[in-house]
């Protein structure tokens, strides 16, 4: 019963009307022949496979599962799956944004996450073959030796091969420092790693030829902790020199762990006995390469979050106009029905305005991000550059931990709507909530994320990178702030800006004194630094629909994006209070507990 259609008239208003990517990318060499027609057309076939292709394999994909055989220790994804993949690279889709020395189109970042976008809505435990795979794709462009490349990154970018990384251990997630697998040196410049990884998604399946694994180990001379990991690829059958594919490598899947949601997708124990890896980058520095793929990975969580709301927003929409249920309280508004829809109520229009501006301004905040990264990488200007950088990283965990902790409201709120019949399977409501549950905990946990963001990105430099933010805020707001019409986006959005300013200095002024401050505000701080991104973007799209509607457009799109901007501004910015009123709050109420936690 559920359905999808892809959001193209959204991203086309980002990307054309509010980002100007075709202007952008005019600076950008790489990118200057890009133009819009090109991108719309690839975006409307990205978006029929997704809707056609991987949508309908959701429902049976998640009722089935995975499942290993544990003789031969071989995974085998749900009925569709691998035919959808065979699919995927027929399309030339995993080579959108890849390197074109590699065999890649090299395409803009920012088309390929409006396309993983429609591909996490229609399935995101499919979604996540190719998505690590393409995480794994970064992590060895940006590190890996020629050799490296030249053996793995065109089978990766073609799709023939898909990649993982492996990190977790039984024993430590967050805390790498912890992890004990081992590396020995061989005589030929191999290593031999030998150890237990847990939770690895898409580690071991039946779609590619072939899977590249990213594996964090210690040396033998290793230091202790976080500044002894090195990173190794791991591939599931060695590669000759010739390329072709030779003996099978001890990595195998061992178990597979029994999931609340993306049952598609195969989440894997692997034990190594011994397998045959090659050093990406340098001895002990395995994080910094590791990290690479981990942004990306963060970024693509996001993206992941932004496809289950805007289907779960969807499919509640769907239902309210069609469901019969009560009166008006304003009085009969469906004369020919025996009840209203639904719709008509005010709470039901609150769930589904939730969804909807939370899918919007996340898709504008996730773009946004996504430029900045072509901009990052692609700008002729090194101060570009270096700033794009900068502001991505400020970015990727309000990114991951806002997007993901606000899709699970969206899609709680949009099963809500269904009332009983979103808790029964048949209508798809609960698989999202499912799905989108784990989103929140994989990639970094989003109290890591608020800790990395409050810790590291704010107090860390001092709120330099932040300030830089700070002034495209401020100069929205010098332009608009004589404009009435844009009076109900700007006046919150200037308040929220300056009190942002001195929250963060109390912050950081009482963490300088007791760091358990930083623990105790991050969750609350990064929920209202969330919110003043997103009333930046909210407030920019706002701008382009009142000049769209002041020209004579009479496109009830701007209307729309009006109203849903609106309800933003007034129902969820100003949690911002309570949250900054919370964060600000002393940490005795939480340290101090020993009695109540016994």
């Amino acid at each position: 019963m559920a359905q999808y259609t892809p959001p193209l008239r959204d991203m086309q208003f980002l990307l054309h009307e509010v980002f100007d990517v075709s202007r952008e990318f005019a600076a950008m060499p790489k990118h200057a022949d890009v133009d819009a027609e090109t991108i719309n057309a690839i975006l409307e076939e990205g978006g029929k496979f997704a809707s056609e292709v991987l949508f309908p394999l959701n429902r049976s994909g998640d009722e089935q599962g995975c499942k290993l055989d544990q003789q031969t220790h071989v995974v085998t994804t749900p009925t569709g799956f691998q035919d959808a993949y065979t699919q995927y690279v027929a399309g030339g889709w995993p080579a959108l944004s890849c390197d074109p020395a590699f065999g890649g189109q090299g395409l803009p970042i920012v088309v390929n996450q409006c396309f993983y976008e429609m591909l996490n809505s229609a399935n995101q435990a499919w979604t996540m073959y190719p998505g690590l795979t393409h995480g794994a794709y970064e992590a060895l462009h940006a590190h890996g030796t020629p050799e490296q490349q030249q053996t793995y990154l065109p089978k990766m970018v073609s799709g023939e091969w898909t990649g993982t990384m492996c990190l977790t251990e039984p024993h430590c997630g967050t805390d790498l420092g912890l992890l004990r697998a081992k590396a020995e040196p061989q005589a030929d410049g191999t290593y031999r790693i030998t150890g237990q990884k847990i939770f690895i998604s898409s580690g071991e399946h039946d779609m590619a030829g072939n899977i590249i694994h990213l594996v964090l180990a210690r040396l033998p001379d290793a230091p202790v902790g976080s500044k002894g990991i090195s990173l190794f690829v791991v591939p599931k059958f060695l590669v000759g020199a010739d390329g072709a594919l030779g003996a099978r490598n001890p990595i195998i899947c061992t178990g597979l762990e029994h999931k609340m949601g993306i049952h598609g997708n195969a989440t894997c124990q692997m034990t190594l006995d011994g397998a045959v890896g090659s050093l990406v980058g340098k001895p002990n520095k395995g994080l910094s390469a590791m990290f690479v793929m981990m942004n990306a990975a963060r970024i693509g969580v996001g993206m992941q979050s932004l496809g289950l709301t805007e289907v779960a927003y969807q499919n509640a929409l769907a239902y309210a106009k069609d469901r019969l249920q009560s009166r008006s309280l304003t009085g009969v508004k469906a004369k020919d029905q025996p009840a209203d829809p639904i719709l008509v109520h005010p709470d039901v229009r609150k769930m589904l305005l939730t969804a909807k501006a939370y899918a919007e301004g996340g898709r504008a905040l996730a773009l946004h991000c996504a430029l900045l990264i072509d901009q990052e990488l692609s700008h002729p200007d090194e101060a570009v550059r270096k700033e794009s950088a900068e502001i991505v990283a400020l970015l990727t965990p309000i990114v991951k931990a806002f997007t993901t902790d606000n899709a699970w409201t969206a899609t709680s709120a949009c099963l809500q709507v269904f009332g009983g019949h979103g808790y029964i399977k048949e209508w798809g409501m609960e698989q999202y909530v499912r799905d989108a549950r784990i989103n929140m905990i994989y990639e970094g946990t989003n109290t890591i994320q608020s800790l990395d963001l409050l810790g590291r990105k704010v107090l860390g430099n001092q709120g330099a990178t932040l300030k830089k933010f700070g002034k495209q805020v401020e100069a929205l707001i010098r332009e608009e702030g004589v404009n009435e019409a844009m009076a109900p986006f700007i006046n919150p959005l200037a308040v929220l800006a300056d009190k942002m300013t001195k929250f963060t200095t109390e912050i950081g002024f009482k963490a300088f004194q007791n760091p358990d401050v930083v623990g105790s505000a991050a969750v609350d701080y990064l929920r209202v630094a969330g919110h003043l991104v997103l009333g930046y973007f909210w407030a920019r799209m706002a701008q382009v629909a009142l000049r769209e509607i002041a020209a004579g457009n009479t496109d009830p799109f701007y209307q729309a994006k009006l109203q849903t901007a609106r309800f933003y501004f007034t129902k969820l910015l100003p949690e911002t209070a309570s949250l900054m009123q919370t964060a600000r709050a002393d940490t005795d109420v939480l340290m101090d507990t020993d009695a109540a936690l016994a």
